[in-house]
């Protein structure tokens, strides 16, 4: 056997490492590994016996007893003190930023405004030049002004902390609001950059920005904004605007019963308006003139002649300024007009004096009659005209009690009334009004909407579930049958209709979650009887100077309407949207003897009602419902909208045209057709409404030519017998069985 080999004892070389480098490394990694643990350990032992002397160093400074307490509440005290300067600072940046750019020359306008035919009605903007310094109005305006609205005025800082307790106060005492805790520098923050819309957000801003007014401006000037900006009632904004509108005078020649009848509105204008109620606005006065004795401005002695002589007003009748959409109308001149050098201005807008009137009234009646019913106190309606004009806009119940406009700046959600934009998009992806979907539940997420009745219908065509407004079918369509996004695809078709306000991106708007305008919804809609194009909604046909030049022409400025939804979508829409008032939620929308189409819309808890249709001719948006956004009494938009909508629509179809709706070759449903003009109308309960007839508009020359008649009449002498026989005699062509007569 042979032995075995001799062990080789020779180091083995790596032959990946002929030189032992990376030995050389890892030594060197477990070094710099070393230096890292040591100086970490040293660093931490070495924080530890600072922390020590540290501590050492301050228990000579350590409190016992009385003492303890005091310096503990101090300092949580500075932490909750930090933690509430930087809240305060995120809640006043959006204030702030309210303030941003030239915010003085914002009303920089004057702006005279005409209805569709060339009549005046109405004025926006400041002429500065026409409003007096405060050093030059009477003292006894500026007393009774501040003793009424602010009489801690040129003591706080923006906010008077103590009138607020006092109203607080009060209002406990009577168990309601009788006295208000807001600033005349509150109130002119509100009127400068904020709306009237009531919410805790509006409170905020308006506090912060009465301290950024009071930090930049003089009381003298605080003083001089609010009474130049007020609104007063009449359609006049400003003190001197309403003295000249009231009395026919200069705001500086007003007596003490006059001031005190001014000084009167600003808390109510429409309430106490003296050429609307004469009565309310002496009573008001008088209680002005005693908080200027309360308040030690004046003696009883000297406001006694005012009680025994109140204030007496021109006639000027009572007919209303569509303020609402003078307000919208003002934003959009302030828009287009914002490069022009010249600023006193002339706009013809697209108002109609007989819609706007029919409007009104139909609002006003319907919350009357059954507001308290429904438990709805508030209402907005916009009207266009196919082409996209507005001819009538309403955004409240008053305008002299809330300014607030409703049509234009209230979001409210607009529940199924919203569903036309996910239909829609199915009709453009090759669906018909025939094509069947079954409604069942459906789960999205962790969402599950029901119905409103809340069954289910089972296999239903698409016509009888908009018809039915089925809430599952949008949220099916959307889920399974749009494609990739559908969410962004339903975004994107509310703007392209014309929705300005951004969507929510949620999976619950299929339904109608995220919050719309009514001018909106009124643009939106008029998309279906233009047969798909852009409705162009405008309220401003002309801009013009003073000189009778055109600076701006809506027809010839602005481009032509794009296609939005193709032909087919458009027509299948029209199809199905004019089954809803005769087969669906909204049978009390139906316009009778005009084929009407339109959608209802009921949000979660009835705090929102909507009924958005269209004719061949008009579009129109209704909603009703709470500025507190609390919850109606079961009202839908089959009820108070709808019947809202019918009564103007009467009205604007009698006398004129009837165009079609694209699409719709079908007659109007036998059992609906009634006359065009009909005689009567029947309300909620079944009683008979007579019908409003549509009065005829005069154009400018007309108005002109009979104005300048009724001058020469009401200069013209009375003529007497012997002065009719004598014009009789020198009139030859009157025969003369017409002097016996």
């Amino acid at each position: 056997m042979p032995p075995p080999p001799a062990m080789d004892l020779r180091p083995v070389q790596d032959p990946f490492n002929q030189d032992n480098r990376p030995r050389k490394r890892s030594n060197l990694f477990l070094r710099i590994d070393s230096w890292i643990d040591s100086s970490i350990w040293n660093a931490g032992f070495r924080l530890g016996e600072i922390w020590e002397e540290i501590t050492i160093f301050f228990r000579r400074f350590r409190t016992r007893g009385a003492w303890k307490v005091v310096f503990e509440i101090a300092g949580e005290g500075m932490n909750v003190g930090v933690a509430g300067f930087v809240l305060l600072l995120a809640l006043a940046l959006p204030a702030f930023e309210e303030t941003a750019g030239n915010w003085r020359t914002r009303d920089d306008f004057a702006v005279t405004f005409l209805d569709r035919y060339g009549n005046e009605i109405g004025h926006r903007g400041i002429i500065h030049e026409d409003s007096a310094p405060v050093d030059q109005l009477p003292d006894h305006f500026i007393k009774s002004v501040l003793a009424t609205e602010d009489r801690r005025f040129f003591d706080h800082f923006g906010i008077d902390f103590l009138g607020l307790a006092r109203a607080m106060t009060e209002n406990v005492k009577a168990n309601q609001v009788v006295q208000g805790g807001s600033t005349i520098t509150q109130q002119l923050a509100k009127n400068l950059f904020l709306t009237n819309e009531r919410t805790i957000e509006r409170k905020i801003k308006e506090a912060f920005l009465a301290l950024w007014l009071e930090a930049n401006l003089s009381k003298k000037e605080i003083l001089r904004l609010y009474l130049d900006r007020a609104y007063m009632g009449g359609g006049t904004f400003g003190a001197a605007a309403a003295a000249q509108f009231y009395f026919g005078k200069d705001i500086t020649e007003v007596s003490i019963a006059e001031a005190a009848m001014l000084a009167g509105l600003f808390k109510a204008p429409a309430r106490y308006a003296p050429h609307i109620n004469l009565p309310a606005a002496r009573a008001r006065a008088n209680e002005v003139l005693s908080n200027l004795v309360q308040g030690n401005l004046m003696t009883e002695g000297q406001v006694i002649g005012a009680r025994r002589n109140p204030a007496s007003v021109i006639d000027r009748g009572a007919r209303d300024a569509p303020d609402y959409f003078l307000d919208w109308a003002f934003e959009e001149v302030k828009r287009i007009a914002a490069s022009y050098e010249q600023h006193s201005l002339i706009v013809r807008t697209t108002i109609d004096p007989g819609m706007q009137e029919a409007a009104d009234a139909a609002i006003k009646t319907t919350l009357r009659q059954y507001g308290d019913r429904y438990r709805a106190s508030q209402a907005a309606l916009v009207l266009i005209e196919n082409g996209g004009a507005v001819r009538a806009m309403v955004g409240g119940r008053d305008y002299g009690e809330s300014q607030f406009n409703r049509a234009s700046r209230a979001l409210r959600q607009p529940g199924s009334s919203f569903k036309i934009f996910t239909y829609s998009l199915a009709m453009e992806k090759g669906m018909t009004p025939e094509t069947s979907i079954v409604d069942a539940p459906i789960y999205w997420g962790n969402w599950n909407p029901k119905n409103y009745a809340g069954g289910y219908f089972g296999r239903i065509d698409m016509k009888t579930a908009l018809a039915r407004s089925v809430n599952t079918i949008p949220v099916r369509l959307a889920k399974e049958r749009l494609g990739e996004d559908p969410i962004g695809q339903i975004m994107a078709q509310a703007k392209k209709f014309g929705v300005e306000t951004p969507i929510r991106r949620d999976v619950t708007i299929p339904i109608g979650t995220s919050e719309v305008t009514v001018l909106d919804q009124a643009t939106a809609y008029a998309v279906f009887p233009a047969g798909g194009y852009q409705s162009r909604r405008h309220g401003i046909a002309q801009i013009m100077n003073y000189n009778g030049d055109v600076l701006y022409d809506f027809e010839r400025d602005e481009p032509p309407a794009e296609r939005v939804l193709s032909e087919d979508a458009a027509n299948y829409m029209n199809q199905m949207l004019t089954r809803v008032p005769y087969v669906g939620t909204a049978r009390r929308a139906a316009v009778d003897g005009v084929l009407t189409g339109g959608k209802t819309g009921t949000t979660q808890a009835y705090r929102d009602a909507w009924f958005c249709g269209f004719t061949g001719n008009f579009t129109a948006a209704v909603w009703f419902g709470n500025d507190d956004y609390t919850s109606s009494n079961r009202m839908t938009g089959g009820s108070l909208p709808a019947m809202a909508f019918k009564r103007v629509m009467d009205y604007a179809h009698q006398g004129i045209e009837l165009r079609a709706i694209p699409g719709v070759d079908d007659p109007l449903p036998a059992d609906k057709a009634t006359p065009l003009v009909a005689g009567s109308s029947t309300d909620e309960d079944g009683n008979v409404v007579p019908a409003r007839q549509r009065l005829r508009s005069l154009n400018r020359e007309s108005t002109d030519v009979l104005r300048d008649l009724g001058e020469k009449l009401k200069t013209a002498r009375p003529l007497g017998a012997r002065d009719r026989l004598a014009q009789v005699d020198a009139t030859p062509e009157l025969a003369p069985s017409t002097v016996e007569r």
